[in-house]
């Protein structure tokens, strides 16, 4: 289908990785982006609702887990374009704090993953090592034939220090209907196993403040990743580079 998006004229600046630790907490934690990327929702029902379609589409038992928060981007960006640009996810990410939580690659691919805490792999009795480790459910490279908004994704189990079940990054075409702007609609989601179906936890783990973090570095991600984006591909439209596939 013929994009219809407008040639960007303004300069978009990319992100730039931190040198340290702290400038990692002031990117990810301190900054404040302007574009909001948190779902909100009326009631809890909607919010139901809205996270059973996204583990439904993802083939994640809505029985078993719960979301907590989802997140989600508009990107003026195709979708295929987004997606090539999350294979790329690495230790040397701009959009991510490789500083605090430093991505490893086991084997070079992304199928497993190990995130270590100040990119130290080990500590005494064990703790966080690794803060979390995500083991491929499945990697949607290409829409599935019934899919009719042009969808793939990642899908990963996670365990390890962090108290995550499922982690999703997800991308699709934007639906009009639905008062999206952009070309692409980038979600991330995290599932939790709050009752104790997977985990020896009966209690529901997760407080206001490590709510307020995650939300916080997560639109510090997504912002930083759609401009990453926008800024290659406004490149590719003056015909200053080059589509990587």
């Amino acid at each position: 289908m013929k994009s219809t998006a407008k040639l960007n004229t303004s300069p978009i600046i990319p992100p730039k990785a931190g040198a340290t630790i702290f400038a990692d907490i002031r990117n990810f934690f301190i900054h404040k982006p302007s574009e909001r990327t948190l779902v909100k929702f009326n009631n809890k029902e909607e919010r139901e609702i809205y996270c059973k379609r996204i583990m439904q589409r993802l083939g994640i038992d809505v029985e078993s887990y719960s979301v907590l928060n989802v997140h989600k981007i508009g990107l003026d960006v195709p979708v295929h374009y987004v997606f090539d640009e999350l294979l790329q996810w690495s230790g040397d990410s701009t959009c991510w704090p490789n500083h605090l939580a430093h991505v490893h690659l086991l084997n070079n691919r992304l199928e497993e993953i190990e995130i270590h805490l100040f990119g130290r792999k080990f500590y005494p009795f064990g703790l966080f090592s690794p803060l979390f480790r995500l083991d491929a459910i499945r990697i949607q490279r290409i829409p599935a034939t019934s899919d009719y908004d042009n969808a793939r994704y990642l899908l990963y189990k996670c365990s390890g220090g962090y108290p995550i079940g499922v982690f999703s990054m997800y991308v699709r075409t934007s639906i009009p209907n639905e008062n999206e702007i952009g070309q692409a609609q980038l979600f991330m989601a995290v599932g939790f196993d709050f009752y104790g179906r997977k985990s020896p936890f009966r209690v529901n783990p997760v407080n206001f403040f490590w709510e307020m973090i995650h939300d916080r570095v997560t639109t510090n991600t997504l912002n930083r990743f759609k401009q990453l984006c926008e800024w290659r591909f406004q490149k590719i439209q003056n015909g200053i580079g080059e589509i990587k596939h």
